[in-house]
């Protein structure tokens, strides 16, 4: 079993940089107006030719009401008649995709992201899942990985059962913070007993995994409150937790400007908080997978982790990377072998270009093999806090440290600091290290220099 994590201040401190997440790379900073619909008419083609598995993401945007932290793709509106024209060019993009795929090719992993999906009406989820499984080949047997993302202010009994006859077994709640004074500040009030709702129809239900997302660093939090709102989480026995650090980033996302700047916790208390957090779910057996992300040791990405099988894509960590994703809606990105590829997230744009049976690709990148070099290495890195030169010098048919002896300095910096091990044969994150596993991925990113720091959140 892997080593727990260990806190340490100074090297938190002097390595809490801003970067990526690392759910991609190049990441989507590096996609560029050249890639477009012609790109991903030929990847659908090779993915088709190779028969590889698929893993859908569904945008669904339209939320009620606005959370100020948000810095999600959304449109917030009280008109549920702007669902139907949405569907509507939805469930063209869907068919205009599928006809260039394989109807034998499994889709082993679909997810409802948003926005608020639960913001569709009951018939309007059965109408999308049934253009779905007219298009792809969804499998009926419960062994999929089919998740939703649910507000529980949006979702009753009746909903969970709906979602669960559809074929999903698998959801996402978020919560964020329960205390009220915090909930106010960020205009997201949801009691402890809505959410609990939710969580016991699931389990009543039998979906097979339930997460919770929570957020440090919001206003008005202190160690002491979010140590309470901990404690209650815990009690609700999530199978997976992620406990997102929050990026006051006002000047990039307007809704984060109704937010009073001087209400938030100082680096201090945000750091005070994030120990706190990761003791009490460390007492509580949940395992740090990595990046925010907290299991229960017999939930899938800890085993998956343990057999170094674990992958990470754009939704987040995963057993599925393997798989082709295909991403539909607004905003979507798709990874379809070494193409990236993302819809407009214009809402109008999105819906004009497929008003005229055009896809709405407007921006992506196509791999080249330094980019998938470096992708193989970080993803190990971020995965399994562990690298073995010789996989990546048979898989690449390289020379490790020649290929990047350049970097050599900084590894030994960091193995001085006690971040990694470091020896001619692999790399290995120390426990020290675990939580700034995304700053010895920076070093291995050959675009980071070339960008703006500010566009990224910070390791802690």
């Amino acid at each position: 079993m892997l080593d727990a994590i260990r806190w340490d201040t100074d090297l938190i401190r002097r390595y809490d940089l801003a970067g990526p997440r690392y759910t991609s790379y190049p990441t989507a900073v590096q996609f560029d107006g050249q890639v477009g619909t012609f790109d991903l008419f030929h990847a659908l083609r090779d993915s088709r030719k190779a028969l590889r598995p698929l893993s859908l993401y569904v945008h669904v945007p339209f939320c009620a009401n606005i959370c100020y932290y948000c810095a999600c793709n959304k449109v917030i509106t009280k008109d549920r008649g702007r669902t139907q024209p949405y569907l509507q060019r939805l469930e063209q993009e869907i068919q205009l995709i599928a006809c260039h795929l394989d109807p034998t090719q499994k889709v082993e992993q679909l997810h409802f992201g948003g926005g608020t999906p639960t913001f569709l009406s009951h018939d309007e989820l059965r109408q999308l899942m049934a253009q779905l499984r007219k298009s792809f080949n969804l499998l009926d047997d419960d062994s999929g990985d089919y998740g939703i993302e649910i507000d529980p202010r949006e979702a009753d009994w009746s909903t969970m059962g709906l979602l669960r006859e559809l074929g999903f077994n698998r959801v996402s709640i978020g919560l964020q913070d329960l205390d009220p004074a915090v909930q106010r500040a960020v205009n997201r009030l949801q009691s402890l007993e809505e959410t609990r709702a939710v969580i016991d129809a699931a389990r009543t239900l039998q979906f097979r995994s339930i997460n919770i997302d929570l957020i440090y660093g919001l206003p008005r939090q202190t160690p002491e409150n979010f140590a309470r709102t901990v404690d209650e989480v815990i009690n609700l026995q999530p199978d997976r937790l992620s406990v997102f650090n929050y990026a006051h980033l006002p000047e990039r996302f307007m809704p984060q400007r109704r937010i009073n700047s001087d209400e938030l916790p100082t680096a201090a208390q945000k750091l005070e908080i994030l120990q706190g957090t990761i003791e009490q779910l460390t007492q509580a057996g949940y395992r740090y997978i990595g990046m925010d992300h907290f299991a229960l040791p017999d939930d899938e990405l800890a085993i998956a982790q343990e057999e170094s099988t674990l992958q990470r894509n754009f939704q987040g960590y995963t057993t599925h990377g393997h798989c082709d994703l295909i991403g539909l809606g607004v905003s979507a990105i798709s990874q379809i072998g070494d193409l990236y590829c993302q819809n407009s997230s214009d809402l109008n744009q999105y819906q004009n270009t497929l008003a005229s049976a055009q896809l709405a690709t407007s921006r992506g990148l196509l791999c080249n093999a330094d980019d998938r070099l470096r992708r193989a290495v970080i993803q190990q890195l971020i995965c399994n806090f562990s690298l073995e030169f010789a996989e990546i010098e048979h898989a690449f048919n390289i020379d490790f440290q020649g290929y990047f002896g350049e970097l050599w300095p900084q590894l030994q910096g960091m193995a001085e600091d006690g971040l990694i091990e470091l020896d001619n044969e692999r790399i290995t994150v120390l426990p020290a290290g675990r939580l700034l596993v995304r700053s010895v991925c920076m070093v291995f990113d050959a675009y980071l220099e070339q960008q703006n720091r500010q566009r990224f959140s910070r390791v802690i």
